[in-house]
């Protein structure tokens, strides 16, 4: 068929018709395009061995936890150990092959691996490597009777934690395009191999958890539940034994931060796996800074909040198991403090979601991965503390005789309940809106007119219809003009309503609207602040031994010792994360207003 200039109009037409849609390329929706076949198998092929590794390393966790024959430690070492060898090769990969194509331009995604969260995992992973001296510190002492496992793994870890920070801080943003189904499959390894090692953690902290819970439950009047001890101490003397004792308690104080800094690690090479192969428009989002405004109400009573915290849980854990007394007293305590304080936070979350409802600004529904990430962890990590709190209500309304103080239990477990359902509305509503540059009532000013009570118009000062100043004022939509002072916003574009605007008297219809603008982000500013320090003291009681969840005692005569202590086993780690994720997607909000 002839194409050129020549060749007759039909098929001309015909030559520049679109191709049908089987065989157009993907269409571009909310910025990004969607992927080939080649792409989503890949995808499948590599989440698929992500999730078989995963199971096959929940299987030794297990194994090791019940004393499994033949099944010991050292095995599940020497498979988390092979785990992060492999992963540190494909890091290294990856480092130098980006290294020798330096000069070449990456897409990167601005709202992944932003520098605070870069900043928090730097901090988690220094107390890593500390609670790494100590475990080679530990291996040292009981050298005679510890398998070498238990001294590679440390070392193993400490290695592996400083390059995947390196990692993390030069290439969380990258959007990878090339390799793309070798780079699926790394990234999702390196994604599981660190969910692996934060259920080590969990599964050792959790243990020795149930060993203190189990040694103060007698101090409660509940003699019926019989008392074994998981130990899992060398079976030979250490040297000198005051500093093995320390270690030994050292090592579990830091577990938190350990635990905290795996689910990040996690987290933020998830949104690396999301992003191979992404295609994203031309324009970036601008990017976010902290801007400290001195000691708001809200960080000033979020600091209160924390020391209060602090105070709480330290008279808390001297209390607990020293008789029934103090430990029913301690019980009380912790209650109603946490029923006051989440009161409050229920109440702020509810006044800021009230704030958003009266906007009538749209929301951002682009597609985000980073983004996306964030709400879905919100939901699903609160779902541990609901399955914790409508555990406890059900104990408390079904138990044959409850002691006094389990009564506080069910108000502060109906309220963790409510409060983490208005928090998670509020989270979402906020990381859904765009950072707003100006107040919400001054949007994009094309022509600013500034006139005082002399001097008049510089738009009037041109022809009404031909000017620059003039062609900006019919097309202008909102103008900006001082009077004695004040800002003014005008729409519209005629010589008239220039003269209507500008006058002496100063804008009383305009200003009401700019200083609501500059309240509704100070209040949001407020609120943010105050549940991001709420969240962080929330965060603190669990993460250290304060868990009234074990403690009080009803649920395991209602549901069984067994049944309940692996409920609380499996529901608090994603309990203690939600608060610590809670907290950095409200620094988020917070660097956004």
């Amino acid at each position: 068929m002839l194409e050129g200039p020549g060749a007759p109009a039909p098929a001309r037409a015909a030559a520049s018709a679109p191709e049908p849609a089987a065989r157009r390329p993907a269409a571009r929706r909310g910025g990004v395009v969607c992927a080939s076949v080649p792409q989503k198998l890949a995808e499948a092929l590599s989440s698929q061995y992500g999730l078989n590794v995963f199971v096959a390393g929940l299987l030794f966790l297990l194994a090791w936890a019940v004393h499994a024959s033949r099944v010991g430690k050292s095995d599940l070492l020497c498979f988390l150990t092979a785990l992060m060898l492999l992963q540190l090769l494909w890091m290294l990969w990856y480092v130098g092959r980006s290294y020798a194509h330096r000069r070449l331009i990456r897409l990167k995604d601005t709202h992944a691996g932003a520098r605070w969260l870069r900043g928090s995992i730097t901090l988690f992973a220094a107390i890593t490597i500390i609670l790494g001296c100590l475990k080679i510190g530990y291996f040292v002492g009981f050298s005679e009777c510890l398998p070498a496992t238990e001294g590679v793994f440390p070392v193993t870890h400490a290695i592996h934690t400083l390059l995947q920070v390196y990692f993390l801080w030069g290439h969380a943003k990258d959007i990878i395009q090339s390799f793309k189904t070798l780079e699926r499959f790394g990234v999702i390894h390196s994604v599981f191999t660190n969910l692996l090692l934060w259920a080590n953690s969990v599964l050792n902290e959790s243990k020795h958890q149930l060993n203190e819970h189990k040694e103060r439950l007698i101090t409660l009047g509940f003699g019926n539940i019989t008392i074994v001890l998981d130990d899992h101490t060398p079976q030979c003397n250490c040297t000198p034994p005051a500093l093995c004792a320390a270690i030994s308690q050292g090592i579990y104080y830091l577990y938190p931060f350990n635990i905290e800094y795996q689910i990040l690690a996690s987290t933020m090479l998830y949104v690396l796996w999301k992003n191979v192969g992404r295609q994203v428009e031309g324009h970036q989002h601008r990017k976010m800074q902290f801007k400290f405004n001195g000691f708001t109400a809200g960080s000033a009573l979020g600091l209160m909040v924390l020391a209060a915290t602090i105070g709480v849980v330290v008279v808390y854990l001297i209390q607990i198991g020293r008789s029934k007394t103090k430990s029913e007293s301690a019980l009380v305590m912790f209650y109603l403090y946490a029923v006051a304080l989440l009161v409050v936070m229920g109440g702020a979350g509810l006044v800021g979601i009230w704030i958003y409802r009266r906007d009538e600004k749209s929301l951002d529904e682009s597609k985000n991965p980073a983004r996306k990430l964030d709400a879905d962890l919100l939901v699903g990590t609160a779902s541990g503390s609901w399955l914790i709190s409508w555990g406890s209500v059900l104990a408390v309304l079904c138990a044959e005789a409850c002691p006094p103080y389990t009564w506080f239990n069910l108000p502060y477990s109906i309220l963790v309940i409510v409060e983490k359902y208005i928090q998670n509305l509020f989270i979402i509503e906020s990381i859904h809106r765009e950072p707003e540059k100006l107040s919400e009532a001054i949007r994009t000013v094309r022509v600013v007119t500034v006139c005082s009570g002399n001097a008049p118009p510089l738009a009037s000062s041109g022809p009404t219809g031909g000017g620059v100043a003039g062609d900006g004022a019919s097309r202008g939509g909102e103008m900006a003009r001082a009077v004695n002072g004040g800002m003014c916003l005008q729409e519209g574009g005629g010589k008239g309503e220039e003269e209507r605007g500008c006058g002496r008297a100063p804008c009383p219809a305009c200003r009401p609207r700019f200083f609501q603008g500059i309240t509704k982000r100070r209040v949001l500013r407020n609120i943010a602040a105050f549940l991001f320090l709420c969240n962080i003291s929330l965060w603190i009681p669990p993460a250290f031994g304060c868990r009234p969840e074990y403690d009080n005692g009803l649920e395991e005569i209602v549901f069984g010792f067994e049944p309940w202590i692996i409920v609380v086993n499996l529901a608090m780690p994603f309990s203690i994360f939600y608060r610590m994720h809670a907290a950095a997607s409200l620094f988020e909000v917070y660097c956004k207003m």
